[in-house]
């Protein structure tokens, strides 16, 4: 990510502001208390055009995050969609990544932030495989981290709020520490939950399993849409718990997430991972999201929302 981008503009509460003025003040209520829900939201450029992928869906999601957390976002759903490709069209953007967040901001210091303003922000840039493009073709390798995802009732795992986001820093600060590109969180039961930001998939016998939304992880839009493409692809999908083990002995795994897309893992805590690279499953899957994506088949959910 380019720190020093000048040139860009960033959308602060309904207006564009340069990106060095796109600040806040460091009393803030997110700044001391984690009190902000966001998204991370991929633009394709494809023959047809930039498109937004599964918008509509990533804006309810931050609506829903803003709910649990009682952070009441002063703008419509529709409103933001539309703030988020002007921000893409503003800046020039084609194939982009979009960083919509909702904080608690300047007003008073105290846990309670009710009496805080509300801010909203979206900026957006280029940025390529988030674990690398080595990585989409080859694997990548991971360790489980010592770290454990928080127990339902601690932390709401289905809102995705900037707080909950230390207990992820600390198992990717683990994992890069141990020489891993990144680290697959269990649930405070023990069983698999996801990475630090990606959702986790095995391929047992041709069959995918995914862990169930009781594990701790956050309901991953592209994990819904990996479950569409392989069902489209006569592949079934069982969302289940799922033991560490299983883990060394899967035919393959990978991640899945916005920032990560389709990333295939190669060795988990240095054991190989089936061939020791992207398997067959991993790949066709990859293929057909890219192929959607890009706008050379069918869109035949509607996820690319055209700027």
């Amino acid at each position: 990510m380019a720190w020093d981008d000048t040139a860009s503009k960033v959308w602060m509460d309904g207006e564009f502001v340069d990106w060095k003025d796109a600040t806040i003040h460091s009393l803030s209520h997110v700044v001391h208390y984690g009190t902000s829900v966001f998204e991370g939201i991929r633009a394709y450029n494809n023959e047809n055009g930039v498109a937004v992928f599964r918008l509509k869906e990533h804006v309810r999601r931050l609506f829903d995050s803003a709910k649990i957390y009682k952070i009441p976002i002063p703008f419509t759903e529709e409103e933001i969609a539309e703030a988020i490709k002007d921000t893409v069209r503003e800046n020039g953007l084609t194939s982009c990544y979009i960083r919509p967040i909702v904080f608690r901001g300047y007003g008073e210091l105290g846990v309670n932030p009710l009496n805080c303003p509300v801010n909203v922000v979206i900026a957006a840039w280029e940025w390529g495989s988030y674990l690398g493009e080595e990585g989409m073709a080859n694997g990548v390798d991971i360790g489980v981290s010592s770290w454990r995802k928080p127990a339902p009732d601690t932390f709401p795992a289905l809102a995705k709020c900037g707080a909950n986001y230390m207990n992820s820093q600390l198992a990717k600060i683990e994992a890069i520490e141990n020489g891993f590109d990144e680290a697959i969180m269990l649930d405070y039961t023990g069983y698999v939950s996801e990475g630090s930001g990606e959702n986790i998939f095995l391929v047992e016998d041709g069959v995918l399993h995914t862990p169930s939304l009781g594990s701790s992880n956050l309901k991953g839009i592209t994990r819904d849409s990996i479950i569409k493409v392989a069902g489209d692809l006569g592949m079934e999908v069982i969302e289940e718990t799922i033991v560490r083990e299983r883990l060394y002995l899967a035919d393959e795994v990978f991640f899945t997430g916005t920032a990560a897309e389709v990333t295939p893992i190669r060795s988990i805590d240095r054991k190989v991972i089936g061939i020791g690279k992207r398997g067959p499953i991993a790949e066709k899957i990859q293929s057909t999201f890219f192929d959607i994506v890009e706008g050379k088949v069918e869109d035949k959910y509607g996820w690319l929302d055209y700027i």
